[in-house]
């Protein structure tokens, strides 16, 4: 680039654009964000004080024609994903997309078939951030055979958020805007392939919903809730192994966050709550916690990362259109088979 200095569009500026994006790129030497667009003019702006920014845009589409801006940060829904992306790259610009990467394994699609005809362009999915800190421990521990022949994986994550019947419906809970994304089901086996690098062959997935309408907040309305608030899949391997996950928001008690790796050798627990990984050899009865090098301790580094690849051409690894596609897909088979009672296979 002619320009060193980066300029960048926000359109939808939630809760996780101004946690962790905004500061994020406003750290960076030669990153500037020059525009946002939320939701509304007075939410826009309302973002624009309080961090800086300097133009507040009413409509989406001024951002896509605005020559002066490089780069498009997507904070908004995953209903919007698939058309903002597909009108970025049209453009000529480059594209961060918050997770979930879209509401369908066919908006997903499209979104890396349109990033593939404009390969001069960065294209990178927010990554799931929960296993950042030991994924390349982890890979390193099944890559050098250290837990033998792998039988099983176990995936768990359950709080009470959902337990209430009096509380809100919200856009998680919404399928025009959420799609086919049940809890956090996409989110956490984004990380299991980082690990074992492939979708299962199959899988069967069964759902409850335990609150069947609730208020929208903004309208006072019953609205449908149509995605579930207890989720579990079964899943077979190529590898030979089998998987179980169960997601709830109904676990009115202390959140469970853990994933499990069991094999020939022994066993790896990863709790993410106490933010430990801990391995237990077949012959013991006691974990013991996993030393993480810094070497491979992983951190978050979305917005250096997605800057890094616009400047030295540097390709995406935390997370690739390919692989976000690759977790859609999953979800995408999760929700036929909860909906229609049937296994899905994709071999």
């Amino acid at each position: 680039m002619e320009d060193s200095k980066i300029r960048i569009g926000i359109i939808g500026a939630g809760g996780n654009t101004k946690l962790r994006h905004i500061p994020g790129f406003q750290s960076i030497d030669g990153a500037e964000i020059v525009a946002v667009c939320n939701r509304s003019e007075v939410s826009s702006q309302k973002v624009a004080d309080e961090f800086g920014i300097p133009n507040v845009v009413s409509d989406w589409k001024e951002i896509m024609a605005n020559p002066g801006i490089d780069a498009v940060m997507i904070g908004t829904w995953p209903n919007m994903h698939a058309e903002l992306t597909i009108a970025s790259l049209e453009a000529g610009k480059h594209v961060l997309t918050e997770a979930r990467m879209a509401r369908n394994v066919d908006e997903a699609q499209q979104m890396l078939d349109t990033s593939l005809n404009h390969p001069d362009l960065v294209a990178q999915v927010v990554p799931s951030p929960f296993t950042l800190f030991c994924d390349k421990t982890i890979t390193r521990i099944i890559e050098n055979g250290d837990l033998g022949l792998i039988y099983e994986l176990f995936v768990e994550f359950s709080t009470g958020m959902l337990a209430n019947p009096k509380g809100l419906f919200t856009w998680r809970l919404d399928h025009e805007l959420s799609g086919v994304n049940t809890l956090f089901s996409g989110i956490f086996h984004e990380a299991v392939l980082r690990w074992v690098k492939k979708n299962p062959e199959w899988v069967i997935a069964d759902g409850l919903i335990g609150t069947m309408a609730r208020k929208d907040p903004e309208t006072g309305d019953a609205k449908t809730v149509l995605i579930p608030d207890s989720l579990s899949v079964m899943a077979r391997y190529s590898q030979g192994f089998k998987a179980t996950y169960l997601f709830s928001g109904l676990s009115a008690s202390v959140q469970r966050s853990e994933m499990r790796l069991s094999g020939s050798n022994g066993a790896l627990l990863l709790d993410l709550a106490d933010g430990k990984l801990m391995f237990s050899p077949t012959d013991s009865n006691r974990y013991e916690e996993v030393e993480i090098p810094d070497s491979q301790r992983g951190e978050w580094q979305v917005e250096q990362e997605f800057i890094e690849s616009i400047r030295d051409g540097r390709p995406v690894t935390h997370t690739s259109f390919k692989d976000g596609v690759e977790y859609m897909r999953f979800s995408q088979a999760v929700w036929d088979s909860w909906t229609d009672g049937s296994k899905k296979v994709w071999l």
